[in-house]
């Protein structure tokens, strides 16, 4: 007798996973692009500057590292900072246990002549954009560069007694994890994932490396330092949208206390305005980004070094911006 061949089970198709939602989709690509800074960079920290997109990404790192985050903020102070900013930053830090830096341009704020401290020799009418373009070079470009190469102060927040102290850290970080959006102006939508700076912290905007299928270059020439930008395929919507699901707590000057205006984005307190809006909520945003109430201004509005249009913030970023 012939032996029969054993039956086979028929095969099952699994079924599809439904696809994730774009939040979640989002999410997943930024926590996966946090773990690769983290694994890629032994000396790495990120930018906090405790406005929406900053702290979303903060949120982020919490996800990617399961509640604790493992590297320093670094906050860089102009010396304007709106003082409810700095409340809400000491009082995060201590609640989630945050290692914070501080660094600041002191010699420039010491000298008191950027345009914050001199705008009142400016006529009115007169031609601004110079003065501002050099008190953001002072106090955001250069504060930001001896920040991150070691050549400036660092401060500590001590979380005991919530003071700030001298750090004697002045290694260079070579990996800046920074929460810049695409869509946020012109010239952000020219970086990348994994965007390096050279020696002297210049962007070469047309030497940017491909980067396909979540293939990240990482390894670069002595020097060098990258930043990292998690949120880069990010919009205004979705921040917000996040915020509304992961209950974020932010300042309340993006809310309308009454004045039927609010803050739509944060920079130091003498250059910058509010816009006119009556939303309250979280909610009462999402309403205006989806129903194009703001489609017409652009989200950096308030931000008057923004006014001089892309190519003056294009160029401060060349330089080293933000």
């Amino acid at each position: 007798m012939s032996q029969s061949s054993p039956v086979q089970p028929p095969l099952v198709t699994p079924p599809a996973l439904p696809p994730l939602a774009k939040l979640d989709q989002l999410e997943s690509q930024s926590v996966y692009i946090l773990r690769e800074a983290y694994r890629s960079f032994d000396r790495l920290c990120m930018l906090w500057s405790m406005g929406k997109d900053s702290t979303v990404l903060l949120w982020l790192a919490r996800k990617a590292f399961f509640g604790h985050v493992p590297l320093p903020l670094v906050h860089i102070d102009t010396g304007f900072e709106i003082p409810e900013a700095l409340t809400y930053r000491d009082q995060l830090a201590r609640e989630l246990n945050l290692t914070l830096i501080v660094g600041r341009n002191d010699a420039a704020l010491a000298a008191r002549t950027t345009y914050v401290h001199t705008r009142e020799d400016f006529p009115e009418g007169s031609d601004k954009r110079l003065g501002r373009k050099q008190c953001c070079s002072l106090l955001r470009t250069a504060g930001l560069k001896q920040t991150l190469d070691g050549s400036g102060p660092r401060w500590k927040l001590n979380l005991q007694s919530n003071v700030l102290e001298l750090s004697d850290d002045h290694e260079p970080w070579s990996g800046v994890i920074v929460g810049a959006r695409a869509d946020e102006e012109g010239s952000r939508s020219k970086e990348r994932y994994f965007s390096p700076r050279d020696k002297h912290n210049q962007w070469d905007v047309g030497d940017q490396p491909p980067e396909f299928w979540n293939q990240f270059k990482t390894d670069y020439a002595p020097g060098t330092h990258v930043r990292i930008h998690p949120l880069l395929d990010w919009n205004e919507l979705d921040i917000w949208e996040y915020i509304k699901r992961e209950q974020i707590p932010l300042i309340s000057l993006y809310f309308d206390r009454g004045e039927g205006s609010r803050y739509r984005s944060l920079g130091c307190w003498p250059c910058q305005e509010p816009i006119a809006s009556r939303a309250s909520t979280i909610d009462q945003i999402i309403h205006e980004l989806q129903s194009g109430t703001l489609k017409d201004i652009a989200e950096r509005s308030g931000r008057l070094q923004d006014h001089e249009g892309r190519a003056g913030l294009e160029e401060l970023r060349r330089d080293g911006y933000m």
